[in-house]
C-alpha cells in the first residue's frame, strides 16, 4: 500500500485512477498548464504515464515501481511526471498512443511516452518490469537511458520529436487525401450484394466455429461483428451468418467472461474458450453486449437472450448505478491485490454453502475438486440448462430452482468478501451507450421499468453534464463536471435521443437531437474532409486534432454520426445531413472493405442503407400498444414516429388522426395506405 507520508498534486483530482497514485513519492502532476510551464522552466523532459482503475498491469507497475522510493528518486531528479487517465483523456491517450505505435509497433497499458517541454512525444513504451526480464528493460534503465539523451544527445531527441509529430500527422493528412479523392456520394454500385458478400465472408473467415466469437485469444467480444452478421442474415437469410452470431453471444453467455451468479461481462477473455477472463468490468462493453442481445431475442424469441439482458442490466442497476442516476465506469479486475479474488471459488467451499445441493451446482457450473484455474474455480456453462437436466434425470423446473437457490446463497456470502474497486468517475459516452441500450431493452422486452429507467439517466445527464444544454462534459463526479466533451460524447448521446424518441413519442428527445447535431456539425466539422474531428474547436491543449473512424471497442463517433445523420434527416427534411453522411460512408467504405471487423458498425450503417429506410409511423389516440408491438420486431433500417395528433414533422403531416391506432409504412416520404392491426403490418414489414 503507498505510504500516506508523500502526496502529490494528484490530490486535488477526482479521477479514481489518479487518486490511487496521489500518495507515491513520485512527484505526479495532473495534465495542465502548470506541469506544461514547470517543464520549460526547469529545461527537464515530460514524463507522461497513461492508465486507468482498471488497468492491471497499471497496478502491477505501481507496486513495483512508483511506489519505490529509490524509483521515484530518479523520475523526480530527471522529469516532470505527469498521470493521465485514459478514460478522462481519451483525446491525448489516442495521440500518444499512435506515436508509440509508430516507434515499437504496438502498444497497450500503462503507457509511457517521453515529450520535449513543448509537448512532442519522442520516445515511448508501456509496461517495464523493476529488473529486465520479459525481454524488457527495466524502468530504471529506461529512465537513465531517457536522461543521458537528453542531457548529451538533446539535438537527436529534438529530431526524433519533430519526425514522429510529422509522422503522426502525415498519416492525418495522407487519410485527407484520400478522403478528398474519395467520391461525393455513395451510388448504386456501392450496395451491391457482393459487396456486402465480401464483408460478410471477411468477418466470417475469422470466426470461431470451435468456441464461438472471433480469432484467437486474447478475445473480445466483438459485439459489433456479431451485430452485422444477424443483420446481414436477416436481409440475406443467411442462416450460417445467423448461426455463428448467436452461437457467438450464447458461448459469451456461458463462459467464465460473464458472471455466472450475479451478471456483468468482464472486458476480454485470456483463452480462447471464453473460460478466463481479464476480470475487469467495463459499462460499455455491458451496453454493447446487451445491445446484440436484443437483437438476438428479437430474431429469435429465445427467452435465454431474454435473461441474458435483464441479468446483466441488473448488474448494471445494482452495482454501476449512482444515488443520484448515471453510471460508473468500471470495476476493478483486483480485489485485496488479487486478479479475480472475487470472484473465484474452491470446491470445498461451495459443498460447505450448498450441502446436498452442492453437487448438482458443482456439475452445471464447471467446479473441479482441483479447481479449472490457479487451484480455484471460474464458474461458466458447458450444457444448456434444459438439456442438463434431462442428463441428471431431474425435472426441468425442479433443477431451475434449485441452480436457483444455489446462486442466491453463494451471492449472499461472496457480497461479504472484500468487494473489487469501483472507478466511480461518469463519463458521458459511456452513459449515453447504455441510455440507448436501456431504450433498446425497452422496446424489445415491452417492460416499462426500463422506460422509466432510461428518463432518468437522460435527465441525469441534462442535469450534470451541461449547464446551457449544448455545450457538454465528459466526465463528471461528486458535484464536478470536467474536459470538454468529444465527438463520442455528443454521437452517442444523440443516438439515444432518437430511440428514446421512439419508445415514448415524446417530441422533445428528437428536438435535443437535432440541436446537438447541429452543434457537432458547427465545432467538429474538418473544413479539409467530410470526417469529424475527434475534439471540438475549443479544445486547445491537443498538439493536432486527430479524426478517428475505427469502431474498436466503441463505436466510432463519426460511424454513429453518419448514421444519425441519415436518421434525423428524415425527421426533419434535411437533405443535406443526408447528403454529409452519404459523403462519410463514401469516405470510408474502402477501408471497410478492407477491414470489415474494425469498421463492422459502419458495415451495419452502410447495410442498412442498400437496403433502403422503411419510414414507420404511427397515429391516433389507440397507438400505444401499437407502437409497442412494432418496435419488438427486429427491422434494422427503420425510422420511426408515432403521436396522437398532427405535428410539424414532415413524417406526421398528412396522416389521419383517428380513435384508432394506424400505421403507415412510407419510403421516402411515399406512404402505402395506412393499416389498423399489427397482424397485417406483420405481413409487409419486409417486404
Amino acid at each position: 500500500m503507498p505510504s500516506n507520508e508523500f502526496i502529490n498534486d494528484l490530490i486535488h483530482e477526482s479521477s479514481p485512477y489518479l487518486q490511487q497514485h496521489a500518495h507515491n513519492p513520485v512527484q505526479w502532476f495532473p495534465w495542465g498548464e502548470k506541469a506544461l510551464q514547470l517543464s520549460k522552466i526547469m529545461d527537464k523532459p515530460i514524463l507522461i504515464s497513461i492508465g486507468y482503475s482498471a488497468c492491471h498491469w497499471c497496478h502491477v507497475m505501481e507496486r513495483e515501481s512508483f511506489e519505490d522510493i529509490q524509483t521515484a528518486a530518479v523520475m523526480n531528479e530527471f522529469f516532470i511526471n505527469i498521470k493521465i487517465d485514459r478514460e478522462e483523456r481519451p483525446d491525448l491517450d489516442n495521440i500518444y498512443m499512435e506515436a508509440v505505435q509508430i516507434l515499437t509497433g504496438s502498444g497497450g497499458w500503462p503507457l509511457h511516452v517521453f515529450l520535449t517541454p513543448d509537448g512532442l512525444p519522442f520516445y515511448g513504451g508501456t509496461y517495464s518490469p523493476p529488473e529486465t526480464k520479459y525481454n524488457r528493460p527495466s524502468w530504471k534503465d529506461v529512465l537513465f537511458f531517457i536522461n543521458d539523451i537528453w542531457i548529451n544527445r538533446r539535438q537527436d531527441a529534438l529530431e526524433q520529436a519533430n519526425k514522429l509529430t510529422t509522422q503522426i500527422n502525415s498519416v492525418s493528412e495522407s487519410f485527407k487525401n484520400i478522403l478528398a479523392n474519395s467520391q461525393p456520394k455513395l451510388i448504386k454500385s456501392d450496395f451491391s450484394d457482393d459487396f456486402f458478400l465480401r464483408l460478410r465472408n471477411k468477418i466470417m473467415d475469422q470466426a470461431d466455429s470451435k468456441f464461438g466469437g472471433f480469432g484467437k485469444a486474447p478475445k473480445f467480444p466483438q459485439s459489433f461483428s456479431i451485430r452485422f452478421l444477424l443483420m446481414y442474415s436477416h436481409f440475406y437469410k443467411d442462416e450460417i451468418a445467423k448461426a455463428h452470431a448467436l452461437f457467438s453471444l450464447t458461448s459469451l453467455m456461458n463462459g467464465g467472461i460473464n458472471d455466472q451468479l450475479a451478471g456483468g461481462f468482464a472486458r476480454y477473455s485470456t483463452d480462447d474458450q471464453w473460460l478466463v477472463p481479464h476480470f475487469e468490468k467495463m459499462l460499455y462493453d455491458n451496453a454493447l453486449i446487451v445491445d446484440a442481445l436484443c437483437d438476438a431475442y428479437k430474431i429469435t424469441g429465445d427467452e435465454m437472450y431474454k435473461n441474458g439482458i435483464e441479468q446483466t442490466l441488473n448488474f448494471c442497476f445494482d452495482v454501476m448505478q449512482n444515488k443520484d442516476g448515471g453510471y460508473y465506469a468500471a470495476l476493478d479486475a483486483d480485489s485485496e491485490g488479487v486478479e479475480g479474488k472475487f470472484y473465484v471459488w474452491n470446491q470445498e467451499e461451495i459443498e460447505n454453502i450448498l450441502g446436498e445441493d452442492a453437487a448438482l451446482f458443482c456439475k452445471y457450473y464447471g467446479v473441479e475438486k482441483k479447481g479449472n484455474w490457479e487451484h480455484n474455480n471460474i464458474l461458466h456453462i458447458k450444457t444448456p440448462l434444459i438439456s442438463f437436466a434431462i442428463q441428471e434425470g431431474i425435472d426441468v423446473e425442479i433443477c431451475k430452482l434449485k441452480l436457483k437457490n444455489a446462486v442466491s446463497k453463494l451471492i449472499a456470502v461472496r457480497n461479504k468478501r472484500i468487494h473489487p474497486a469501483i472507478d466511480d468517475k461518469i463519463i458521458l459516452s459511456w452513459n449515453a451507450l447504455l441510455l440507448k441500450t436501456i431504450c433498446n431493452a425497452a422496446a424489445t422486452l415491452q417492460d416499462r421499468m426500463y422506460v422509466d429507467r432510461a428518463i432518468v439517466l437522460y435527465e441525469f445527464i441534462m442535469n450534470k453534464f451541461t449547464e446551457d444544454g449544448t455545450n457538454f462534459f465528459h466526465t463528471y463526479k461528486h458535484g464536478e463536471k470536467k474536459q470538454i466533451a468529444f465527438l463520442d460524447d455528443y454521437a452517442f448521446l444523440i443516438k439515444a435521443c432518437i430511440i428514446l424518441q421512439e419508445i415514448t413519442g415524446n417530441e422533445k428527445y428528437i428536438e435535443k437531437a437535432k440541436l446537438l447535431t447541429e452543434f457537432v456539425l458547427e465545432n467538429f466539422k474538418s473544413a479539409e474532409n467530410v470526417l469529424l474531428y475527434y475534439t471540438g474547436i475549443n479544445q486547445k491543449d491537443v498538439i493536432i486534432r486527430k479524426v478517428e473512424i475505427y469502431d474498436s471497442v466503441i463505436p466510432s463517433g463519426n460511424s454513429v454520426m453518419a448514421d444519425n445523420l441519415i436518421y434525423l434527416s428524415r425527421i426533419f427534411e434535411k437533405n443535406e445531413w443526408e447528403e454529409l453522411a452519404q459523403s462519410m460512408f463514401s469516405a470510408i467504405k474502402q477501408f471497410t472493405e478492407k477491414y470489415p471487423s474494425t469498421f463492422a458498425v459502419w458495415a451495419s450503417s452502410l447495410l442498412k442503407q442498400s437496403r433502403g429506410l422503411k419510414e414507420i409511423v404511427v397515429t391516433g389516440q389507440g397507438l400505444h400498444q401499437l407502437r409497442a408491438e412494432i418496435l419488438k420486431y427486429y427491422i434494422p433500417n427503420k425510422v420511426f414516429q408515432s403521436s396522437i395528433v398532427e405535428k410539424k414533422y414532415p413524417l406526421l403531416k398528412n396522416k389521419e388522426y383517428k380513435n384508432h391506432g394506424l400505421i403507415y409504412v412510407c419510403e421516402n416520404f411515399s406512404c402505402a395506405e395506412p393499416i389498423d392491426n399489427i397482424l397485417e403490418f406483420d405481413k409487409i414489414r419486409n417486404s
